[in-house]
């Protein structure tokens, strides 16, 4: 099926979405709620949503409530405000070949453009949300892989999820296949060509742009609507974008190539804290018996910074310390991501010794996967080196819905209780599948203050 992404848009229907998709869709949504619970403790979290109440009050376009917050602002306000807390602790959905994360942005902002339009009497029923959310990934991962085709710098996940989002929330408010294509190039026009490797080299709360990305493809969606014209999106319709969107219809990205993170630490550390978690446990070694540790991977992994992070932000972009940390605690989970644990100096007595190497072959092969290899050196002189890694939680390395359950109750049950942690875990993992009173609870649920 050859198709535009503006047909495509406005002609999905819930029969064409495959259980594959179904199945990726249901994961993140309860993925991407429990990384908001965590995140929602975090200072970037609560400043984002001070912020989102001083500049984004209630207008026309209806009220949304903040996630984790309850609170309630613009749909655009309370898209901002969720996608920094979602993007505070860097634990959610990711795809590799865009080197990114959609999730991030799409969830915080199709939700609240839900949550407004249940405020005006046009609640949205479970199968109609995951017609828009699979839009919105679709057109994330197809977006963002023709920007990193045809774009020197490495720009955030905000700058491409912007016009997936604009896609997915003017089909959300009904718009024409003509709006849908205005909404999309008015994201790509006003969304952030942030660059990803300034927030690495030098950490803070910038992190992946989708903080902006979010509430500038909602805002599109709404100026689309409106008559605001923008079109075309060049990551969707020009002619260097064509090889990225050839089937669309026919082979699904979102299945293909969304991953998960077993750690709340930048997927480039992932491969490294892998391979130290199995030499540990294989050669029965103790953090005392470390004497440095070597890591062997790929160019823009030898740029994260975190030998002695301050911040969270200097944790995210970090893999000296995930991975002394892995070591010391044998987990790298919330408790790692407290002040307590940032000070630990047995962890930094590790970070400090451990030594980032850049491998031209890594380099190489970086692309669809990342790739590492570690080696412990011990104080008694013997090395333990690790085969070439590439993550857990990859699409050929997936990890189990069991898994993803319990990342889910690790990051969420602390900060929201467990008896709302199960409640969203059995409503989200069935999303598709519910009424509109019973996907309103699921939202009341996602945005009521923790």
């Amino acid at each position: 099926m050859v198709t535009s992404f503006s047909d495509f848009a406005t002609g999905l229907s819930y029969s064409d979405l495959p259980d594959e998709l179904l199945h990726i869709l249901r994961r993140s949504f309860t993925d991407t709620i429990g990384v908001a619970a965590v995140g929602s403790t975090t200072q970037l979290s609560k400043i984002s949503r001070k912020g989102a109440l001083a500049m984004f009050g209630v207008g026309t376009a209806g009220a949304s409530g903040m996630l984790m917050d309850g609170r309630r602002v613009s749909p655009a306000g309370a898209a901002m405000a969720g996608a920094f807390t979602i993007d505070s602790i860097d634990a959610h959905d990711g795809v590799t070949p865009c080197k990114g994360h959609a999730g991030s942005a799409l969830f915080p902002a199709l939700l609240a453009m839900a949550d407004s339009e249940a405020s005006q009497g046009r609640a949205l029923d479970g199968r109609r949300f995951a017609e828009i959310l699979a839009v919105g990934y679709e057109v994330s991962y197809r977006a963002g892989r023709t920007q990193h085709a045809t774009c020197a710098d490495y720009h955030t996940s905000g700058a491409w999820t912007a016009v997936g989002v604009a896609t997915a929330g003017a089909r959300m408010l009904g718009c024409t296949t003509e709006q849908i294509r205005h909404a999309a190039g008015i994201g790509e026009y006003h969304g952030p060509r942030s660059q990803m490797m300034r927030c690495i080299d030098f950490p803070t709360n910038v992190r992946d742009g989708v903080g902006w990305g979010a509430p500038s493809g909602v805002t599109a969606a709404y100026l689309a609507r409106e008559g605001f014209t923008g079109a075309p999106a060049l990551t969707c319709e020009s002619n260097e974008a064509e090889e990225f969107w050839h089937d669309l219809g026919d082979a699904w990205r979102t299945v293909e190539d969304t991953h998960y993170k077993a750690y709340p630490c930048c997927r480039w550390a992932h491969p490294s804290l892998d391979a130290v978690a199995d030499l540990m446990s294989e050669n029965t070694l103790n953090h005392t018996e470390i004497e440095a540790v070597e890591i062997r991977t790929f160019h823009y992994a030898t740029r994260l910074a975190g030998h002695a992070p301050q911040t969270l932000d200097d944790f995210s972009y970090a893999i000296a310390f995930p991975v002394a940390a892995m070591i010391v605690r044998g987990q790298v989970g919330v408790e790692e991501l407290t002040e307590q644990s940032l000070r630990d100096p047995d962890i930094l007595r590790i970070s400090r010794a451990t030594q980032l190497i850049e491998d031209d072959q890594y380099t190489k092969i970086s692309t669809d996967k990342r790739w590492a290899d570690v080696t412990l050196v011990l104080k008694d002189g013997r090395r333990f080196r690790s085969p070439p890694r590439s993550p857990r939680g990859d699409p050929d390395s997936p990890l189990t819905d069991a898994e993803i359950s319990e990342k889910f109750h690790m990051l969420s049950d602390p900060v929201i209780g467990r008896d709302r942690a199960l409640e969203i875990e059995s409503l989200s993992s069935k999303f598709d599948t519910l009424g509109t009173s019973e996907f309103a609870r699921l939202i009341s649920l996602c945005t009521a203050s923790t």
